[in-house]
């Protein structure tokens, strides 16, 4: 009498393990033609500039009270539009952070971010670090947060 065959685990494994490699040797592929793809039709635009974002707490460590909107506009106005004139965004939020005492804060925050062309940014970076050393000093903060990225930007 003859068995039918049946495969066992050695073919089912094999079998599991071929579609594995076909698998890993074509995905490389498939996403590399995606990028290029996607990179060939994107026409690149706008000028290099750097796009700085400066990130400002408003709870004071010693427990007075926050900084308001109308203390952070001045602030703005009298600090940063003298060196910024061309112009910046602010935005409000929420946020958190670990402070020098490992307490983690939670409190309003403002964005503010600065575009500025490639060539200003040696000059601008002096600017910067005086407006966040001036916030620090006037409302009693431990720091304020900085990210500088290049950009390319269109008007």
């Amino acid at each position: 009498m003859k068995l039918p065959m049946t495969p066992g685990p050695t073919r089912g494994r094999a079998v599991l393990v071929t579609a594995g490699l076909l698998l890993a040797v074509a995905a490389p592929t498939a996403y590399a033609t995606l990028d290029d793809g996607a990179a060939a039709t994107v026409p690149q635009r706008g000028e290099p500039y750097i796009e700085t974002q400066l990130f400002f707490g408003t709870e004071r460590p010693d427990g007075g009270p926050a900084v308001t909107d109308e203390q952070f506009m001045t602030f703005v106005d009298e600090e940063v539009t003298p060196d910024f004139p061309d112009g910046l965004t602010v935005q409000t939020g929420r946020g958190q952070w670990r402070d020098a005492s490992g307490t983690i804060e939670k409190e309003r925050s403002y964005e503010l971010i600065l575009l500025y062309p490639v060539a200003q940014a040696a000059s601008n970076d002096r600017k910067i670090e005086d407006i966040r050393r001036a916030y620090e000093k006037e409302f009693a903060q431990e720091s304020v947060g900085r990210v500088d990225d290049r950009a390319r930007v269109d008007f």
